[in-house]
């Protein structure tokens, strides 16, 4: 009979060693609840752990983004970064509704701010400022802003909403620039492509955008005085899958390697 109990015995602990050495792998936060799948899908060479990204970015971030994502994914293999590109006001609507995404970058502070319930603390990663685009060889001879406001020259800019045409429209009010623009686009990318296109003689976006279509566009300068400057908070999202990934990336923006990068693309530092 003894025997038999000790058979019992060694066949029960065996079953409850089986059992609890998944859920010791698997393990659990301070609250007892399950950790994130980045707790188990192992860490990069540079310590963040791996994951999937998907980071949600304003639209004049497209190439320097691109770039920097590509030097991110070198850094720590393993990890992937998908980016989604749009006007600020569009990426706040797509968090809203809660689209699956990692982290987020807009190119104002007042779009982030109004976010603050989704996201983590936002930081400035990079800054920016307007100036006018034109044709190649600035066939209307625009000089300066004030030039914005004949009306013979097809001025485009992006509409209100957009953080580019907040910018745009304060910097011609606070100079008293009546401009009545043949269209208001949706993300500064769409008015470049407008002046590109030989759509429009001229129109307000950033420095960075322009210095992309050196071969097709011809950047006028905005004094200092007259200019404004753009701030770019990145931030993650609360609603992310990935939390201690996406932290890493976003603190990764801020260092040295990823300010390369932006500063080399034209955008100042934060």
């Amino acid at each position: 009979m003894s025997l038999l109990i000790t058979r019992r015995r060694a066949a029960a602990a065996v079953l409850t060693t089986a059992l609890l050495v998944p859920l010791a792998a698997y393990g659990s936060d301070d609250s007892g609840t399950a950790k994130d799948k980045d707790s188990g899908s192992g860490s990069t060479s540079s310590g963040a752990p791996k994951a999937d990204l998907t980071v949600l970015a304003a639209s004049s971030l497209t190439d320097v983004f691109k770039e920097a994502g590509a030097a991110y994914e070198k850094e720590n293999p393993g990890t992937k970064v998908t980016f989604s590109f749009a006007g600020s006001q569009e990426l706040a609507a797509q968090v809203k509704q809660g689209a699956p995404a990692d982290a987020l970058v807009t190119a104002d502070t007042k779009t982030m701010d109004g976010l603050s319930g989704d996201t983590g603390k936002p930081a400035v990663i990079a800054k920016n400022r307007l100036v006018i685009a034109t044709g190649e060889g600035n066939p209307e001879k625009v000089e300066s802003l004030k030039d914005l406001s004949d009306p013979k020259l097809k001025v485009v800019l992006a509409a209100p909403e957009v953080p580019v045409g907040r910018y745009s429209e304060q910097i011609l009010d606070a100079q008293k620039i009546e401009v009545k623009p043949v269209s208001q686009e949706p993300n500064v990318r769409a008015v470049l492509s407008k002046v590109e296109l030989g759509e429009a003689d001229a129109g307000l976006v950033y420095k960075t955008d322009a210095e992309t279509a050196t071969d097709k566009v011809d950047a006028i300068e905005i004094p200092d005085a007259q200019n404004a400057i753009a701030s770019y908070p990145a931030a993650t999202l609360k609603a992310s899958k990935h939390g201690e990934a996406a932290a890493a990336f976003v603190a990764w923006l801020s260092t040295p390697a990823a300010q390369k990068i932006l500063q080399g693309a034209g955008f100042q530092q934060p």
